[in-house]
């Protein structure tokens, strides 16, 4: 690879480019069981199962697949929180020869049905929680089997004792329906040997749905050798992390691509030991890194902030942490300071998107950190910024344009939809939407979101979504939603309102409105109802205008309280 101005400052162990192994993923679980047979894989809720046993379970529910007629090529959606059957069912979907596809079970019925039905999935694993709800669903997707995952399912308490989130009344089993199976039912009766069906390295693995500033769920495909080649790349990283050696907390969303790959996949390649967290509540996340001692840590902005602002704070002990790294958007200066004079552990800023499977920009691991950078580009991977009139000229150092990525990393594309893709990947560069600039070393400086999305509390919020639904509503005549600033959530979501003539509403009936339709996190906080709302010359709203006056807004008012 050329030479570029970050490569400097790789740490020791660390280069620009690697010779990477043709394995798929689903063949690195069988080389790490035989090689730590009795190393515990995952922790859950102090269940704790062996990469034996999860080997093994993952060739169970592949035979159990390949026995309700799955074929390879096929997609099996998965529905659930950070799970031992989410990473059984992952693997062992690979080991049919299948397709991934994750969803995030916040998502309304709607969001799901679509999302289902564009994937092709046949088979759907979820949680009790959401199994009638998803059985309702079942006759207008193309599903054929449905299997119901418990929280109980691994765990070796007696079924009475009881969990403080799960209820009493969810620990029944689903009525019996055609197509719909009990996890330990179905995957008990087959065997633990591989079916040994191939992966090819440029087949499909996994298909990640995401949204734009059209609203559009898109499914980006994630062939194996992405899966694989980015795990690897994200463990070069790291290069003094020893194999079979360390712990971490799995508090990030598998159903998220960072979580997915970063978290899941990176340490069944390295033979660690994950301590599943199916809520990420502050309280969980302090307990369980001071009882296993802990090494690693990801999270989001209020994973940090929860822990931070937790009363019983200093009955913890998270010293143990030797590397943690924030995702979705840069941590408070006064959390971050908090939490590493807490743990005497650096927190790592990153950058990537689904399209990228999605290590791409960190910082690195020992070495220079500078704060308020996501980082620099890790191996195998470059970058540019262009103007963002032609979206062609390279800008210099120190110059804000869209930021363009390439490297073996990079989607395939968005399932099922070829122009989409062409206009995300030009001449192997991918268009990122975001803008940004770098500076002399080749640190990444991350300024604006082209696309106006909307990061809450980790997720992902389209505003146009919300803006779309609600000039559905008989009573108004338009709305803008915007992110603005949050201490807690990073950003929350707040929607300008302009009514019909003659007519009225209250904030509330807003958000209720907007409740019925969409996930909790994507709900509005705050409604303000406006005469008109700022348009450009042709009549597009000034989405960026409106947020500039939020956050303008918000600045005053710090300094006057300052003042006070």
């Amino acid at each position: 690879m050329e030479k570029r101005p970050w490569h400097r400052h790789y740490v020791e162990g660390v280069y620009p480019t690697m010779e990477y192994k043709q394995i798929p993923l689903k063949d690195a679980l069988a080389q790490t069981a035989a090689e730590f047979p009795v190393r515990d894989a995952l922790i859950f809720l102090d269940a704790k199962i062996t990469y034996r046993e999860l080997n093994e379970a993952a060739n169970r529910f592949a035979n159990a697949l390949i026995g309700l007629g799955f074929k390879p090529g096929g997609k099996v959606s998965l529905l659930m929180p950070n799970m031992p059957q989410f990473v059984i069912a992952a693997y062992g979907t690979w080991k049919a020869g299948g397709v991934v596809v994750p969803n995030n079970p916040l998502y309304t019925d709607a969001e799901l049905e679509y999302q289902i039905n564009n994937s092709d999935s046949t088979v759907l694993v979820t949680l009790d929680l959401l199994a009638e709800r998803m059985i309702a669903l079942k006759p207008r997707t193309g599903l054929k089997n449905i299997i119901v995952a418990h929280i109980r399912d691994y765990l070796k308490f007696p079924k009475k004792q009881l969990l403080p989130f799960v209820a009493k009344d969810k620990h029944k089993n689903i009525p019996p329906a055609e197509g719909v199976f009990e996890w330990t039912n179905l995957i008990k009766r087959y065997a633990s040997s591989d079916p040994g069906i191939p992966n090819k390295f440029d087949e499909l693995g996994a298909l990640f749905y995401t949204g734009g500033t059209t609203g559009v769920s898109k499914g980006v495909m994630l062939p194996h050798s992405n899966l694989s080649i980015n795990t690897q790349q994200v463990a070069s990283w790291f290069p003094t992390f020893e194999r079979g050696k360390i712990m971490e907390i799995g508090a990030i969303p598998y159903f998220h691509c960072f979580g997915f790959t970063c978290s899941m996949n990176f340490c069944i390649w390295e033979g660690w030991t994950n301590v599943l967290i199916p809520r990420p509540e502050p309280q969980a996340l302090l307990e369980a890194i001071t009882k296993y001692r802990a090494q690693l840590f990801l999270g989001v902005p209020t994973m940090y902030i929860g822990m931070m602002n937790h009363p019983d704070l200093k009955k913890y002990d998270i010293s143990s942490l030797i590397n943690c790294a924030c995702g979705s958007s840069p941590l408070p200066p006064e959390v971050l300071e908090r939490f590493e004079n807490s743990t005497g552990c650096r927190v790592l800023d990153n950058y990537g998107l689904t399209e990228t499977t999605p290590g791409l920009i960190m910082s690195p691991y020992g070495g220079t950190r500078k704060l308020g950078a996501a980082g620099i580009p890790i191996p195998d991977t470059d970058l540019k910024i262009v103007d963002l009139e032609t979206g062609v000229r390279e800008l210099p150092a120190g110059e804000a344009g869209e930021i363009l990525v390439r490297g073996p990393q990079i989607t395939a594309g968005y399932y099922k939809m070829p122009d989409e893709t062409a206009k995300a990947i030009k001449d192997g560069w991918l268009y990122t939407g975001d803008i940004g600039q770098l500076d002399e070393d080749g640190f990444l400086y991350i300024l604006d979101r082209k696309k106006d999305l909307i990061i809450a509390s980790g997720y992902n919020v389209y505003p146009n979504e919300i803006d779309k639904l609600l000039a559905s509503h008989p009573k108004i005549e338009r709305a803008c939603a915007v992110g603005i600033p949050d201490d807690y959530r990073g950003e929350t979501v707040k929607v300008f309102v302009t009514l019909k003539e003659g007519e009225s509403m209250t904030p509330q009936e807003v958000i209720d409105f907007c409740s019925e339709k969409l996930a909790r996190y994507k709900v509005p906080k705050i409604v303000e109802f406006i005469r008109e709302l700022p348009t450009s010359a042709i009549g597009k709203v000034l989405r960026k205008e409106l947020r500039r006056i939020e956050i303008e807004k918000a600045a005053q008012k710090n300094n006057q309280a300052l003042e006070a």
